[in-house]
């Protein structure tokens, strides 16, 4: 295959190792600047250019996007993903990553286990929402932060509530998260490729530093991982939209607790503590999955006027619940199932004899008025909009004296 690592850093470890391993396997690899892009949008069909000029064809694209230029490096792999080239990590993944507070909105409607997390703006809300965690010790994180900067351990609320009014001070967004003691500034990486884990290191932070980034003098060892660990690091990469990714979980008491996801995870850590070709499993999996490219379903299933996609719930009191698919009449009305979610379980292109149950969701395809029919109308009429007041904004009333 013919492979683009998009990245600024050609002589980082990470890079090399990926164009290396790519090289081993007989591909074509090319490491191209993503700064160097220009998309064009004048012609017929999405193109780009590269250095000025038209950009050759490749068969996949892998990208390595810093956090500095997450908008026009996203930008660039979207207009890879209209030209139908295969990428492991789409734009939208990798925008979900990017931004904590996003990644964990998004993380939090699975069920994946998380530390507790709040995120206010204003003054007078910071001591509820440090209660809500837990209370002092807090964790303090700008949102977009990486390899261990801006993330704070505020151990007083005091100290939390000037740390957090500081940054504010300065236009950043911070989110407030419990402080998990019993991992005692250790944490584990996954490195999660398609859908199996083919790494994991276990980083424990040096002295009394309760970070336990490599980049902030961490050290690191293999270990290996429960299953209970492996599905959710699995699940975590592939709710984001990421097939290449580095998720990190803390060891909680009562499970893993999944603190980030990673769109472009370092590879020198955990290949030197596991001494495995990570770089080579990545690769591996890229060639496998050239011949398909992934592609915006929504956006595709949309086009057709009157068509679109939907969720629906499985309500408890609703006829479904009991019957299969297959009795369901939904196939009748023109709506096919996608996938089935019941709790943390994913039940893809489900059979019509899978029996439904209260609270399934269903993810459709299908004649929107049929879809919207289904769900329970919130109210009956719709309502009149009323004529403007003759005094539409109340002159203020005098206090008595």
């Amino acid at each position: 295959m013919k492979l683009a690592i998009l990245s600024r850093a050609p002589q980082a470890y990470s890079t090399q190792r990926l164009r290396t391993a790519a090289q081993q396997r007989g591909h074509d690899v090319k490491v191209l600047n993503t700064l160097r892009f220009g998309i064009d949008l004048s012609g017929p069909e999405p193109d780009l250019q590269y250095r000025g000029r038209q950009l050759s064809d490749y068969d996949a694209i892998l990208p390595r996007i810093g956090n500095s230029i997450t908008y026009f490096g996203t930008a660039v792999v979207r207009q890879f993903e209209q030209m139908d080239v295969y990428t492991p990590n789409t734009a939208n993944g990798i925008t979900n990553a990017r931004d904590k507070l996003r990644a964990t909105q998004i993380l939090s409607r699975h069920n994946i286990g998380m530390p507790a997390t709040t995120f206010v703006r204003n003054r007078a809300d910071l001591r509820p929402a440090i209660e809500r965690v837990g209370g002092a010790p807090v964790v303090i994180k700008l949102l977009e932060g990486t390899q261990g900067i801006g993330v704070i351990l505020a151990p007083e609320v005091k100290v939390a509530e000037a740390i957090i009014e500081t940054l504010h001070s300065t236009k950043q967004n911070v989110l407030i998260q419990s402080f998990i003691k019993e991992s005692r500034g250790r944490d584990i990486r996954a490195l999660v490729v398609g859908d199996r884990v083919v790494a994991a290191m276990r980083r424990s932070a040096a002295g009394d530093e309760f970070r336990s980034n490599v980049h902030r003098g961490g050290t690191v060892a293999a270990v290996e991982l429960t299953p209970e660990y492996e599905q959710a690091a699995v699940r975590s990469a592939q709710i984001m939209g990421l097939k290449v990714a580095g998720v990190d979980m803390l060891e909680g008491n009562e499970g893993p607790l999944v603190m980030e996801v990673n769109s472009s995870p370092g590879l020198q850590g955990i290949e030197t503590a596991t001494k495995l070709d990570v770089a080579g499993a990545i690769i591996d999996y890229i060639a496998n999955q050239v011949a398909f490219p992934e592609i915006d379903v929504r956006q595709r299933l949309t086009v057709s006027t009157g068509y679109g996609v939907a969720e629906l719930l499985v309500h408890g009191a609703a006829d479904l619940v009991g019957t299969t698919l297959g009795e369901s009449g939904l196939w009748d009305r023109d709506i096919t199932v996608l996938t089935l979610h019941r709790g943390t379980t994913v039940i893809p292109n489900p059979r019509k004899g899978v029996v439904l149950e209260a609270e399934d969701r269903l993810l459709c395809f299908g004649r929107l008025e049929e879809m919207r029919s289904m769900i329970p109308e919130r109210r009956r009429r719709r309502q009149k909009v009323r004529k403007l007041p003759k005094e539409p904004i109340p002159a203020p009333v005098e206090a008595a004296s």
